[in-house]
């Protein structure tokens, strides 16, 4: 089976996911990658085509076990035929939950053809250096399984004709799908007297939740918590507040100090269950 190009759509605020997502692509082997980062949102106001000739990786972050409601309506506006697609979810080491199901379920919806399913820890959008969860993920191991995965889908591919011989994937979760993909409105972010009004954290925000004339000013109802703002401005001049959220992130940084390794599926998971068992994360 040959592709024209290789397509990699992603929604990562910090960058995280598409790092995933342009590793795999890079084990596809295809020479020319379209990189398509609908954290923008200008980006996300145009629907993404595809056709029956390329092959599209699609990548998001994991919010509480489910895709990001944010990027939903992006997801369901893409126009597709039978396109070959390989879906990643990337997630802060607690626990993926039905968010790749929900992706490929969406997948199908818009006229894809999953063929391969991937989850990848990223560093939690809550981790600080105070409270630390899964920081520094992916590393170079993680970006190397990455790779590796998406020669093992090349391989796949190469053993049939047209993709719409190739089997659906298989990937975990429920239907239902459990979990509010709603995020609550909170006043989590401080701003100290180092923000020099530079707009980093502006053009860093998926939301539009900043205020464009005083990147002081936050749409608490817009802001989905991705903390982009915070990891991103060049002064350290953003943290989190004492509350909620950061006892959540510290609740984290208790439970899920384990590292956790990528779990992969061709088909049954058994590739999976072969990989974390004889390659594994390396240390955090």
């Amino acid at each position: 089976m040959q592709f024209n190009s290789v397509k990699v759509a992603c929604f990562s605020p910090t960058g995280t996911t598409k790092a995933v997502a342009v590793a795999i692509a890079g084990g596809l082997g295809s020479g020319r990658m379209d990189v398509i980062d609908a954290t923008r949102p200008e980006t996300r106001a145009r629907p993404l085509r595809v056709g029956e000739s390329d092959l599209l990786v699609i990548a998001v972050p994991v919010y509480m076990g489910r895709v990001p409601d944010l990027v939903g309506e992006w997801l369901n506006a893409i126009e597709a035929r039978n396109t070959p697609t390989v879906c990643a979810v990337v997630y802060g080491n607690r626990a993926f939950e039905d968010a790749l199901l929900e992706l490929k379920d969406i997948m199908i919806g818009r006229g894809c053809i999953p063929v391969a399913g991937a989850a990848f820890i990223g560093e939690h959008s809550f981790s600080s250096a105070e409270a630390p969860v899964a920081a520094g993920r992916p590393d170079q191991n993680d970006l190397a399984l990455a790779k590796a995965f998406g020669q093992s889908v090349r391989r796949k591919l190469q053993a049939f004709s047209s993709p719409r011989d190739v089997p659906i994937v298989d990937v975990p979760g429920n239907h239902p799908y459990n979990g509010d993909t709603k995020t609550r409105d909170i006043d989590f972010i401080e701003v100290n007297d180092w923000c020099d009004q530079c707009g980093v954290c502006i053009d860093a925000c998926p939301a539009g939740a900043i205020d464009q004339q005083d990147p002081r000013v936050i749409d608490v109802a817009a802001c989905i918590t991705c903390c982009a703002c915070i990891k991103l401005c060049p002064n350290a001049a953003r943290t989190m507040k004492p509350g909620p959220i950061m006892d959540v992130a510290i609740r984290l940084n208790r439970l899920c100090d384990t590292p956790k390794a990528p779990e992969y599926f061709l088909q049954g998971g058994v590739l999976a269950a072969h990989w974390a068992a004889d390659t594994g994360p390396s240390a955090e």
